[in-house]
């Protein structure tokens, strides 16, 4: 049987507050544990109004302190914007705190826009050095070394699981020769889904860390008590995705009756490409949408988001996914 994870960006919902996600993330987080779920991520965005989770680390500690058995973890940071070092030492710390439930997925991407990488302080360049800042992180994070004069403490030694994450062939290609378990994130960059997949085991090479390829594979699910009820929550996610397509970002719509009143033909064709790895529906059929998926990619585990405007609404979909999948 698959198995099933959660990714939450701790959405900022149109009329709440940043606190309001962080409180809510804590909760999901407590409710998915409750039913089985295997990991709780959160991903690192700068200079978003609707995304509560940039400081990731100290999102995960808030998450992790409220949660007893549930693995917490990054989905991912976005190394480029960061120091090898600093990482090594945030999530050496998480590990201390938290023994045995701490994965760091990792992101060549920047999570942002070039002036808001400028105002990280980071290069427009520093992408380039992703594979090797991967392998110093995994050096810092594990034994010490004869003569090493550089220590992350804490960090040193705690083997904190690291997982290459990407929407490309070429986080395929790295999390193969690295030896690591690859996430690819179908959830809104599905295109190159099948053939990443296929390179990853094609070129996998055993390490320290992992003997078999692992894939996990990211898509939207929303499930409701009714079809009808389960389509219209899937009008906030394509709300958003059109509104990247426009440009316009902004905190997260509340669904709406008729989706086809809002968009354009061209931003329809466009939002539905992004969210071409995306289920609706209701405990009776959601099993049923999702097995194609899972028998196409072999998947080993799913990376659920679900992007839906109201709360109680975003717990009870993660609550009928349990009950129709675990």
């Amino acid at each position: 049987m698959v198995q099933l994870s959660v990714l939450d960006l701790a959405y900022i919902g149109e009329g709440f507050t940043p606190a309001d996600a962080l409180m809510n993330a804590l909760d999901l987080a407590q409710h998915v544990e409750a039913s089985g779920f295997k990991r709780f991520w959160m991903a690192e965005h700068h200079n978003l109004s609707g995304i509560a989770s940039a400081a990731t680390s100290v999102c995960m500690c808030h998450v992790a302190g409220g949660t007893k058995t549930i693995r917490v973890g990054a989905g991912g940071i976005m190394l480029p914007n960061h120091s090898p070092m600093i990482i090594a030492e945030q999530f050496g710390t998480l590990a201390t705190l938290f023994p045995g439930r701490i994965d760091l997925g990792l992101g060549r991407a920047p999570g942002t826009d070039q002036r808001t990488l400028q105002a990280l302080r980071r290069g427009p360049d520093s992408s380039e050095y992703f594979p090797q800042d991967v392998v110093e992180l995994k050096a810092l994070l594990g034994p010490p070394q004869e003569n090493q004069s550089i220590h992350a403490i804490p960090g040193e030694d705690t083997n904190v699981p690291l997982w290459i994450l990407g929407s490309s062939l070429f986080g395929a290609q790295l999390a193969a020769m690295l030896g690591l378990p690859f996430a690819f994130a179908s959830h809104f960059a599905p295109q190159a889904l099948m053939q990443a997949v296929s390179i990853y085991r094609e070129k996998f090479e055993p390490s320290t860390q992992l003997a078999k390829p692992y894939v996990m594979i990211g898509c939207n699910v929303i499930v409701s008590d009714t079809e009808d009820k389960a389509k219209k929550l899937f009008t906030t996610p394509q709300q958003n995705v059109m509104r990247m397509v426009r440009g316009t970002r902004g905190q997260l719509p509340p669904p709406v009756e008729d989706i086809e009143k809002i968009w354009s033909p061209m931003e329809k064709a466009q939002a539905s490409s992004m969210l071409a790895c995306s289920f609706y529906g209701s405990t009776e059929t959601i099993k049923s949408k999702l097995s194609p998926l899972i028998e196409a990619t072999g998947a080993d585990e799913l990376m659920v988001a679900a992007a839906i405007w109201d709360h109680p609404s975003r717990v009870r979909s993660f609550d009928l996914l349990a009950q129709a999948m675990i």
